[in-house]
């Protein structure tokens, strides 16, 4: 589990569960909805008091939506803690009024789990009752393994929310291993609305559906969901001796790890030459596909004094949005401008906000790009970097420059992608085990 952001209210259990606690009306002067952090931040506390004290705020059916709120996210926190205790609770939410207690409620199941068959098909039941969030419904009966519910399932598969449509057609592969309907799947990943891609993703994976490992390469979504889709298909893949690193994941790894937009299928496109500044504009859209579209079209058509714009551009807008600080980053790299290389070092490579962890890869891949002696000097601290994305970057970057001096500080790297990665590199016919108790391993040929 990611938790970079788990402590960000700085509450002691004691504090949650006052607050918590607090009847509604004392808070009218206080900021912000207490509550709802309290309830949130609980997730850190996997006490019986901290799980009592949520279920006390799921049975307060105050019906102000304030109150609503923190009894959605208390269904959701006792997920989060995986209290079996609270299961009766929970299961009780599955006849609330509001859908998104439902939702919650569902997805806190999953992450309990169960095999009580009652629970299991009363869940099955919501994809019968109408506005429901049916994509969750659908991924917990997978998750738990409950095959009854694969008739409803199946009407889903043709849903026009493809979003809904990938998931069912997933589940009924995961549920009954016919895998016929996974290139329906796939084909997800070039659909034009951006959920749509960036879900099936997600829905591939929980398929280990790895011949999705190309497809999920190229897809116009951020980098983030594409590097996290391929990482999760190589552990269970290459663990499980079904994949082979040099041959079915390193080639796609890299490709990613660069961006390159030539490497990408584009689902959009222009129907007239657009202006410098729209291009500018469209590297802050949330929708990836077209800021790829831009990036590439700002390379063939403006490259020409491109780089003094996109520093400003920076200063202006870029500095505080994740998306664009990433484009940036490799604009600056593609481009080689040499003034960015500072910038590039300290609000790039050594940039400490966890939003920005792929400006971080972005930077090394860029310093290598600049290839000057500083730029290089500053590259090689990349490789000290906890993030197995800036090592990876730092490496590839290295390698572009011809430096090799500094790669056997990985050699006993704890993740195994940074140790196969190196292996391929320094030509070593070593195996790399995809865990440190060595008892899987994949050939890094």
């Amino acid at each position: 589990m990611d938790n970079r952001f788990s402590n960000m209210f700085g509450l002691s259990e004691e504090e949650c569960i006052r607050w918590l606690d607090t009847p509604m009306e004392d808070l009218k002067d206080e900021p912000g909805n207490l509550r709802y952090a309290a309830a949130t931040h609980l997730a850190n506390y996997p006490s019986d008091a901290s799980v009592q004290a949520l279920v006390r705020a799921i049975n307060n059916t105050n019906p102000e939506l304030d109150n609503r709120i923190v009894r959605r996210k208390a269904v959701e926190t006792l997920g989060r803690l995986k209290s079996v205790q609270a299961l009766p609770v929970v299961r009780g939410c599955l006849a609330d009024e509001d859908c998104y207690t439902v939702e919650n409620a569902v997805w806190s199941i999953g992450e309990i789990g169960t095999d009580d068959v009652d629970i299991l098909e009363e869940v099955s039941l919501l994809l019968e009752k109408p506005k429901q969030t049916y994509r969750v419904i659908i991924h917990v009966l997978a998750k738990l393994g409950y095959k009854p519910g694969v008739a409803r399932i199946q009407k889903f598969t043709d849903h026009e929310d493809r979003s809904i449509a990938s998931a069912a057609l997933t589940s009924i592969a995961r549920l009954t291993d016919d895998r016929s309907q996974l290139d329906k799947v796939v084909e997800f990943l070039q659909d034009a609305n951006v959920y749509a891609r960036r879900l099936s993703i997600q829905d591939l994976v929980d398929a280990e559906h790895y011949a999705a490992i190309p497809a999920i390469a190229q897809s116009p979504v951020s980098v983030s969901f594409r590097l996290r889709g391929i990482r999760l298909l190589a552990d269970a893949g290459v663990g499980a001796g079904k994949l082979d690193f040099a041959k079915d994941v390193e080639p796609w790894l890299d490709k990613v790890i660069a961006d390159d937009p030539k490497d990408i299928a584009m689902v959009h496109e222009y129907d007239q030459a657009p202006t410098l500044e729209f291009l500018l504009g469209e590297l802050y859209q949330t929708d990836f596909g077209r800021c790829y579209l831009a990036l590439q079209t700002l390379m063939a058509d403006h490259r020409e004094g491109l780089a003094p714009v996109v520093m400003a551009t920076y200063m202006d807008k870029a500095r505080n949005d994740y998306g664009g600080h990433y484009l940036v980053m490799k604009l600056l790299g593609w481009l080689q401008y040499e003034p960015a290389l500072e910038l590039i070092v300290s609000e790039g490579l050594n940039n400490p906000m966890p939003q920005f962890q792929k400006s971080k890869f972005a930077a090394a891949l860029a310093l290598g790009d600049l290839g000057t002696p500083d730029a290089i000097a500053s590259l090689k601290e990349g490789l000290k970097s906890p993030v197995w994305m800036v090592k990876y970057a730092t490496l590839m970057a290295l390698e572009k420059v011809g430096d090799r001096t500094s790669h056997e500080t990985l050699s006993d790297d704890p993740d195994w992608v940074i140790r196969a990665k190196l292996t391929r590199l320094l030509g070593s016919a070593r195996s790399v085990s995809t865990d440190d108790s060595a008892t899987t391993v994949a050939s890094a040929r």
